[in-house]
């Protein structure tokens, strides 16, 4: 899809689409711009939305508007349908009075769009009949949507130079591929997918370690029974499927419930995914996917499970019924002698000691804890990131309080605006400073002598910095900073050359530096050359101001006063070209939230348990000293805060680090290629170790409790 504005000889396409085998259909679609501020929809205006809205009429061909059922939308005369968008953030429904110009129409419902459903997209279409179309064309300014739909897709780059070479419209964004298409469509929910998917990674890591728990925990508590059976003739085989029968009872029934759960814990995840692409058509699929899903868990956990009981076949019956369990041996930690303590406490120091002479046996406890921990931090720092206003650096815009933008679309003379603009802000004491970037289109050859267009955004690039991840911004007029997807499209790196078309001559520019942009396509360039008749196509003009607080009411005034532009603060920039990606991670933080506190006290407790079934013996003779039950569960609090401080500090080094890898594979999906993840501090380094902590401490306290329970003369036997 090309987007041009300006005028368009619909035969002269007909016949490039004629002659071009690969074409199986072409369309040429209308789309009217229209000020935001134009557009009411009950009392209040679009005026503070940053997306290019429109009006359409349906196609004929193909890329149709659907409703929220997947028909095909037919509008009658004074009906609208609105994007999904102003649904979702409330600002319309359906029976609203939308009133354009003054021409009234009736939100009759909300349509799906491929092409511009995504936030990301940009600009928004709004689906009115042929004759309200007829209506408000004297209001708007024309724009031509050029769409093609190609037999083979993979043709797509040697259609596109032939689609320049042969000098057809294109004065508008980057090409728009169908891809490109699919990426922005899915990157919303697809990002939430990834997280969501690297809990259950996680968690089924966790999952096989609280098995080995358990198992090993309930084989301590049947030691001496496991003895009577093996004494009575029952081989380790026959004991061991007596368990497996009890374990894969309890697995099938838990698989059976959690397939049922999935269906009511998947309409809140699926919720915007239904409302922005409908239903998949694959719902009787659907149970049998999630039946298989539930079998292969089933299998693995008996698999499992036999696997671990092998350890029947090791047990000695007699020394079984009449000494129960093995005390299990330990090494002795250097420098842990009770004798030269003169620091801690008994009790700390006994537990202390056990933690270091038994390294092991605490190993699943910290794995989870860091596990836990990772899971705590890193969904919001990802959130978190997202969400700041230094995510405009991501952007191909540099970070700023401000930002004005307008192209023309919404002008007929951008550059008499952008002097008026820039006239304002020179006389705005408010304004500590600003610059002034102005997007244009150059014809770049190619080795090959097809010629291809860029888009440059020209201007200081210094003051306003975007995220370079090689290199730097453009200094001399010969340098110039290509968008990672660009570049890669391009071949490009460091140091090479590419020539563009600059005032009719050819004029050679070296790449100085790669940076990440993940819109306008992800596909442009910056450079600080000046030229005197460039296709002038956008200005954006980012601007610092002295007083941040009155940043909200300083775009309202400025958007009231220049209509044609896109006024915004940047948190509500990147709040409404990201909202429906903050609310997909928010939604799997807050499920990785939960999961990372079940998942501390359930493995904690059944840790302990499990701590408490091994040392019965060293209990009894603990008590038998004269410590008291007190003394002795204040041994294990201190094992659990020791276990505990290591898990968290190493969790929060894990997603530090690891997590920062993760966090850069997710937003790389939207164009950027270099990527930090901002820290939520607080949540982080406070809140999460503290929330960790209380739960283990919780079920520390529960996972002890059966030591007051243990008396003397049952577990010291002599030897």
């Amino acid at each position: 899809m090309q987007m041009h504005s300006g005028d368009v000889d619909g035969q002269q396409v007909q016949n490039f689409a004629d002659t071009q085998g690969n074409v199986e259909k072409y369309q040429l679609a209308q789309f009217l711009n229209m000020n935001a501020s134009e557009i009411f929809i009950g009392e209040n205006s679009l005026e503070g939305s940053v997306q290019d809205n429109g009006f359409s009429t349906q196609n004929e061909e193909f890329d149709f508007l659907l409703d929220l059922n997947g028909d095909i939308i037919h509008p009658a005369d004074s009906e609208v349908y609105v994007p999904l968008c102003y649904k979702k953030d409330g600002s319309a429904k359906s029976g609203d009075m939308m009133t354009v110009h003054g021409v009234p129409l009736m939100v009759a419902g909300f349509l799906r769009d491929s092409a511009m459903n995504a936030d990301i997209a940009g600009s928004k279409r709004f689906l009115v009949s042929e004759n309200d179309f007829r209506d408000l064309k004297s209001f708007g300014s024309m724009e031509y949507l050029i769409e093609f739909r190609l037999k083979d897709q993979t043709e797509f780059p040697a259609f596109q130079a032939d689609y320049f070479a042969a000098g057809l419209p294109a004065n508008g964004p980057p090409v728009i591929s169908r891809p490109l298409l699919t990426l922005m469509n899915a990157i919303t929910d697809g990002m939430m997918i990834a997280v969501l998917i690297m809990i259950s990674i996680l968690v089924i890591i966790v999952a096989i370690l609280c098995i080995r728990l358990t198992l090993l925990a309930k084989v301590e508590e049947d030691y001496r029974e496991i003895g009577v059976l093996k004494a009575v003739g029952l081989r380790s085989k026959d004991i061991a499927k007596l368990y497996s029968a009890k374990y894969g009872a309890i697995a099938g029934s838990l698989c059976i419930l959690g397939f049922l759960l999935s269906f009511p814990f998947s309409v809140p995840l699926t919720e915007n995914m239904r409302m922005y692409m409908g239903d998949s058509g694959r719902g009787v699929a659907a149970p049998f996917i999630g039946i298989l899903g539930a079998s292969i868990i089933f299998l693995a956990v008996i698999w499992y499970v036999k696997a671990v009981l092998r350890q029947f076949r090791k047990i000695p019956a007699a020394q079984a019924v009449r000494y129960g369990a093995p005390i299990e041996k330990s090494k002795a930690a250097k420098g842990f002698r009770f004798s030269e303590n003169r620091l801690l406490s008994p009790n700390v120091f006994l537990g202390l000691k056990d933690v270091f002479s038994r390294r092991k046996l605490y190993v699943t406890m910290f794995a989870v804890l860091v596990i836990a921990s990772f899971l705590l931090i890193v969904p919001q720092n990802i959130y978190h990131t997202i969400s700041a206003r230094s995510f405009m650096t991501y952007m191909g815009i540099g970070e700023s309080d401000l930002s004005v933008h307008f192209s023309q679309t919404q002008t007929d003379d951008v550059s008499s605006a952008a002097e008026d603009l820039i006239a304002a802000l020179e006389a705005d004491e408010n304004v500590e400073r600003y610059t002034v970037l102005s997007g244009m289109v150059f014809s770049m050859p190619k080795e090959d002598g097809r010629m291809e267009r860029l888009r440059v955004d020209l201007g200081d690039h210094n003051a306003f910095p975007v995220m370079y991840s090689l290199g730097g911004a453009p200094a001399a007029d010969t340098e110039i900073a290509l968008s990672s997807l660009n570049a890669e499209e391009l071949g490009k790196t460091l140091g090479d050359e590419l020539t563009l078309i600059v005032d009719g001559e050819e004029k050679h520019m070296t790449v100085c530096g790669i940076y990440s942009d993940i819109t306008g396509a992800g596909k442009t360039a910056k450079a600080s050359f000046e030229t005197r008749d460039g296709d002038l196509m956008r200005v954006i003009i980012p601007v610092e101001l002295r007083d941040r607080a009155s940043t909200v009411e300083t775009a309202s005034r400025y958007q009231s006063e220049f209509p044609f532009a896109a006024v915004a603060a940047a948190d509500e920039y990147v709040r409404q070209t990201f909202g429906g990606t903050l609310d997909a991670i928010r939604k799997a933080s807050y499920a990785s939230f939960a999961v990372a506190v079940l998942l501390t006290i359930l493995v904690t407790l059944l840790f302990m348990k499990m701590l408490v079934a091994k040392d019965r013996y060293s209990i009894a003779v603990l008590k038998s000293m004269g410590f008291t039950n007190g003394d002795i569960r204040r041994q294990y609090m201190t094992r659990s805060v020791i276990v505990t401080a290591l898990g968290i500090v190493a969790g929060i080094i894990l997603a530090d680090t690891l997590g920062e890898a993760v966090g850069g594979i997710l937003i790389s999906s939207f164009g950027a290629t270099r990527f930090n993840l901002v820290v939520n501090q607080w949540f982080a380094y406070l809140f999460s170790p503290l929330l960790i902590g209380g739960c283990v401490m919780i079920a520390t306290v529960l996972g002890v409790s059966d030591i007051r329970r243990l008396k003397i003369s049952e577990y010291i036997k002599e030897a």
